[in-house]
């Protein structure tokens, strides 16, 4: 597997191995000459808007402050000790998803957003630790980083920001435009401009068992199948009215009992939940879609994409995009797999596919799924 600058000339297996979960990775130049995908101006812009999800932390006077978004005035620019948090960039700038993706060493399933932070001297979220691992890409400026690995993981009572009571930095680093700092789960961190600045994050799903739990009881719900209805013909007179009866106890227990899955059911789920947009994701059809037949023809030519806003992941013989799943055949799974994977079709490629895969891609063209190349 070839070596990657992104991750400092080490392989992705290797940084897998030695680091992924495991501890801090700083990589000087790990894009050289990077510059920010987004001036300050469309960022403010953004942070405006209800689809996109944008914070904005101040310190005044030593009292932390956070405002969620829509933020329709930013503190004044030369105003110092203020970060302005635009959550989701890739959403809604192709550069920034063409970035996201390069992080595709790491599977889909587990890829989140890239946020973007601005931030004047001195500004910052605090020390704190995130639950799933992160690269802090520096764009604009610089920004000082405080690390540590300590245990205690206490918050501050009464902020309304998760910020470490007792931080214990171990290192420190300047990162410069270009630079790059991985950090592992619950690894306690603190950055700070140094004059203005920009960063960005690339985090990672990590759900809850608990969250995955109750939305898999709740996937489940649909395709529970009890036949029947609670009876007792052979009931006796109650001694103790308010009692529960041992024998309707045991009798519900043993048809709730029926209640099976397998890892069909779970891989079904798994997808469907994986692939569903975030509550603020909407998608925009074309204004005026082409004809089926017209369709066809150019996308012949020029090829297709998914949108930037689409989740698209595979198991098996299932196919999973924006929260909706359905089984295909080996011929029809050849090219949506290629589909899912690269995020583009050639015209070539669509050569292969049949009637139900045709129809399929030009429904989500009308949706705003999938896009002309």
């Amino acid at each position: 597997m070839k070596k990657l600058q992104l991750l400092g000339n080490i392989t992705p297996a290797q940084f897998l191995r030695d680091y992924w979960h495991k501890k801090p990775l700083l990589i000087r130049g790990a894009i050289p000459g990077f510059k920010p995908l987004l001036k300050f101006e469309k960022l403010a812009e953004l942070a405006t808007q209800n689809h996109v999800e944008s914070r904005l932390v101040t310190m005044k006077d030593g009292q932390w402050d956070m405002q969620h978004g829509p933020l329709p005035a930013l503190p004044s620019r030369s105003e110092r000790e203020w970060t302005m948090l635009v959550q989701g960039v890739n959403l809604v700038d192709e550069r920034a998803d063409e970035l996201l993706r390069q992080f595709r060493f790491v599977p889909d399933a587990r890829l989140d957003d890239l946020m973007v932070s601005f931030a004047t001297d001195g500004g910052g979220v605090g020390p704190h630790f995130d639950s799933y691992d992160v690269f802090l890409l520096q764009a604009h400026g610089k920004r000082r980083w405080r690390i540590g690995a300590q245990q205690d993981l206490s918050l501050v009572e009464g902020l309304p920001l998760k910020i470490l009571a007792n931080f214990e930095p171990e290192e420190e680093f300047v990162l410069e435009p270009g630079d790059m700092l991985y950090l592992p789960p619950h690894y306690a961190h603190d950055g700070v401009a140094e004059g203005e600045c920009m960063t960005y994050s690339i985090g990672f799903r990590s759900p809850s068992f608990q969250e995955l739990g109750e939305a898999f009881l709740q996937f489940m719900a649909d395709s529970i199948d009890l036949p029947g209805r609670y009876a007792d013909p052979d009931l006796q007179p109650a001694k103790s009215p308010a009692e529960i009866p041992r024998e309707m106890l045991s009798t519900i227990t043993e048809e709730l009992n029926k209640v099976r899955w397998d890892e069909e059911d779970v891989t079904i789920f798994l997808g469907e939940y994986l692939s569903e947009p975030k509550h603020n994701v909407f998608f925009t059809g074309p204004a005026k879609p082409l004809t089926v037949g017209r369709f066809m023809e150019t996308a012949a030519k020029r090829g297709l994409k998914l949108s930037s806003k689409t989740l698209m992941l595979y198991r098996g013989k299932n196919v999973f995009i924006n929260g909706e799943s359905f089984a295909v055949g080996r011929a029809d799974k050849a090219v949506l797999d290629v589909l899912a994977n690269e995020r583009r079709l050639d015209g070539a490629v669509l050569a292969n596919a049949t009637d139900d895969v045709l129809e399929a891609l030009y429904t989500w063209y009308q949706d705003g799924w999938v896009e002309l190349g």
